[in-house]
């Protein structure tokens, strides 16, 4: 079986993130006012201490949900595929608060993918260091390294990367679940 990694926050589920952070600041912000990769950056300088007292405070995956028809699509990957769950948990702006982050991914993927086996998800930031086929991140830099097929999922943070630059890179931008299916499942 050829083994695919795919990516948790913004791939596979979302919506926590935007929560909290809407939630802290009784605001209405959406990922369109998002400019750069971290949703934190729409934290005002001078809130971004308590922000990270909230956040720590916070499970973000109580509020997360599946983008589109992932749960039905990894569910049918998982039949065809060594399926492995790829997911950054350090944060940059607080590493030394990033081992919740651990416990609350391990949790929710438990809880929502219970025909992954926990011994396939991987805990990393430095993803390309991991062996695989098929990379499915919606992170440019982390489809680096060696894999058959790299795939970016469509993402608001990841919208300027045009057509030719990704094909220069062996990578093919996917607008949702359905859309992998198509690639994934059906020309096999």
């Amino acid at each position: 079986m050829k083994k695919l990694a795919i990516d948790m926050d913004d791939v596979i589920c979302d919506g926590g993130f935007m929560y909290l952070i809407n939630d802290f600041l009784h605001s209405n912000y959406t990922v369109e006012d998002v400019k750069g990769y971290y949703m934190q950056e729409l934290i005002p300088e001078d809130k971004k201490e308590e922000w990270k007292k909230y956040f720590i405070k916070h499970n973000l995956y109580d509020y997360a949900k599946f983008i589109g028809n992932a749960y039905n699509v990894i569910k049918k990957l998982n039949e065809k595929y060594e399926v492995y769950i790829v997911t950054a948990y350090v944060s940059k702006d607080m590493p030394e608060s990033s081992a919740p982050m651990l416990y609350n991914k391990f949790n929710w993927l438990y809880k929502n993918l219970p025909f992954i086996d926990p011994s396939q998800y991987i805990f990393i930031n430095n993803k390309d260091i991991i062996d695989c086929d098929i990379r499915i991140d919606d992170k440019l830099s982390n489809l680096k390294g060696n894999a058959e097929i790299k795939l970016l999922f469509d993402s608001y943070h990841n919208k300027k990367f045009q057509k030719e630059e990704l094909e220069k890179q062996g990578i093919k931008r996917v607008k949702d679940w359905d859309e992998i299916e198509a690639i994934l499942l059906n020309n096999i």
